[in-house]
């Protein structure tokens, strides 16, 4: 009975230690700890703009850059991203759209609506931002670490890439671990991370 209980605890011990480094992986936050922007604290010093890369669960990575535009972490919002349905509205037309809903003068938004990976939203958010300094790029927790790499790799280093992920997502909980999506996703996106950061 005693090595049963061990052979289960080992086994136990072993997956919560994958899932703990799997999160560590994929889910990166710049600014956990910062209850507001902060010019005197590097960490939470505010940026030039906010991106949204759409995909997954869009309206909750628009909701969380709609959050961090009104506590004033940066002046400027961008939406990226293409629909996969052609004959409606890009998902950064829509982005846009809950924006300005939830008070967001206009003025403010900028939208970029042809990229259909998260190569091209870095890629073509570039061709609008390339004056800036330090960017938030937010997007879902299991696509964050890849997504911050991919920005990075195109803006180079004379830009600070802050990762940002949404703090609620209905692809992806805190509880990922318990559905076969979720660990097809923390699988595939600690492959293709991975790739990415060589």
């Amino acid at each position: 009975m005693l090595k049963v209980t061990l052979f289960f605890a080992t086994i136990f011990g072993i997956l919560a230690l994958i899932i703990w480094g799997i999160t560590s992986y994929l889910v990166v936050d710049d600014i956990a700890g910062c209850a507001r922007p902060d010019t005197l604290v590097p960490k939470c010093a505010p940026a030039d703009a906010i991106v949204a890369v759409s995909g997954g669960d869009t309206p909750a990575r628009a909701e969380e850059a709609i959050k961090l535009y009104l506590a004033g972490w940066a002046p400027k919002l961008v939406f990226s991203g293409a629909a996969l349905d052609t004959s409606g509205p890009s998902n950064a037309e829509a982005m846009r759209r809950q924006a300005i809903a939830a008070g967001v003068p206009e003025r403010d938004i900028i939208i970029e609506g042809t990229s259909a990976d998260t190569e091209q939203n870095a890629v073509r958010s570039f061709a609008l931002l390339n004056d800036a300094e330090r960017l938030i790029v937010v997007t879902s927790p299991y696509h964050q670490h890849r997504a911050g790499l991919e920005f990075q790799k195109v803006f180079g280093n004379t830009v600070q890439i802050v990762d940002h992920p949404t703090q609620t997502d209905h692809i992806w909980t805190k509880t990922w671990y318990l559905t076969t999506t979720g660990w097809w996703l923390a699988l595939s996106e600690t492959v293709k991370t991975f790739v990415v950061s060589l």
